[in-house]
């Protein structure tokens, strides 16, 4: 009699196999074919982000320019020399370029490394890029939103308060708008960090919530260095945020770990 469970085991097998192995000469030919696409990407990207480039530094001004208005100053950034504002053209244009071409990116990545993985690694990894890309967008929209006003606003009142007469220059206002943007984006990584920490044994979801007092202390420092500023609802709001972070770190950590007893009690049944 045939055992009916051997087509299923086989095809289970199957799914869960590699793709094809390649020499080492066919990793690099492919290696290059991934590269050269992704940087044609970011090219064309860069063309289409030279259109878009004016409208997205209006966008990005507007909180410096509000930030002028309300402390009676002109709402204008200047330039201190007469390429400035053609070179912030055209750095624009290749941030844009990148931001668009990174879908693509991701995808030639994808296909370079997919070969090589087993079905539940792929799908593992599909979800990690996912999340990774949402967490850092949303990072970057809080600041944007929330956070960058109001420490404009707050460098800005300290600057009157000096003998000293505030003129923001544009490239000089894009690197730290640009500091503070991808600072948060990189804070709302937390989750991200943790599932890494978790996944090499260093932190467990027991270990989190006996510590989070001293999460606690480190969280209340970033909030009052990435909000420098007298409101303390903005200060008690970004908090709020990194707190919520750590627990949804807490319970990636908890999928984590359940994970790996679950792999570790089915090999020592084999």
């Amino acid at each position: 009699m045939t055992n009916s469970s051997q087509p299923d085991a086989a095809l289970a097998t199957t799914q869960e196999e590699p793709g094809a192995q390649m020499t080492f000469f066919e990793h690099l030919v492919e290696l290059r074919k991934r590269i050269i696409n992704s940087l044609l990407s970011v090219v064309v990207g860069a063309a289409v982000g030279w259109f878009i480039a004016p409208h997205f530094i209006s966008a990005m001004t507007k909180p410096m320019t509000n930030a002028l208005a309300e402390n009676g100053l002109d709402p204008h950034l200047i330039v201190t020399h007469p390429a400035g504002y053609l070179n912030l053209l055209i750095t624009t244009s290749i941030y844009i370029g990148i931001v668009i071409a990174s879908p693509w990116v991701l995808y030639q990545i994808w296909l370079f490394v997919a070969p090589a993985l087993y079905k539940h690694e792929r799908s593992a990894i599909t979800g990690f890029l996912c999340s990774t890309v949402f967490l850092f967008l949303a990072g970057i929209s809080f600041g944007y939103f929330i956070s960058l006003p109001y420490v404009l606003r707050f460098l800005v009142k300290i600057s009157l308060q000096g003998p000293v007469r505030l003129l923001p220059d544009v490239n000089e206002y894009f690197d730290l708008t640009l500091l503070i943007l991808l600072g948060l984006g990189l804070v709302f990584e937390l989750p991200v960090l943790i599932f890494f920490l978790s996944l090499f044994g260093i932190v467990t979801p027991q270990f989190l919530i006996r510590n989070f007092r001293y999460a606690l202390l480190v969280i209340t420092i970033l909030a009052a260095v990435l909000t420098p500023t007298p409101d303390a609802l903005t200060m008690v709001l970004f908090m709020l945020v990194l707190i919520g972070l750590y627990f949804i770190g807490v319970a990636v950590s908890w999928v984590v770990v359940r994970n790996k007893k679950k792999r570790d009690l089915a090999a020592e049944a084999h």
